[in-house]
């Protein structure tokens, strides 16, 4: 497991990082899986008016519900690797 919370934090910082400019429907899903990797099933309105923007990213979180916080990880992590690791 803590392979796994090392994986996910380097996948982490990569994703915070990068410049490159993602298709907003790939970063709702990192949005999702990190939210669902760190915080579970615990959804929490934030303080903000409800906005259309925050009804499409809370969607995609519910919708990852039946995932773990591990399995949500390890997508995550997958994502990262997928449309942000360089091809050599």
């Amino acid at each position: 497991m803590k392979d796994l919370d090392t994986k996910f934090k380097k996948a982490y910082l990569l994703a915070s990082e990068t410049d490159k400019k993602l298709p907003p429907d790939i970063m709702l899903q990192f949005y999702a899986y990190y939210k669902q990797a760190t915080q579970g099933n615990d959804y929490k309105k934030g303080n903000d008016n409800e906005n259309l923007r925050n009804a499409f990213k809370l969607n995609a979180w519910f919708q990852l519900s039946h995932l773990t916080e591990e399995e949500a990880k390890k997508e995550y992590i997958r994502l990262v690797n997928k449309h942000l690791k360089s091809k050599k």
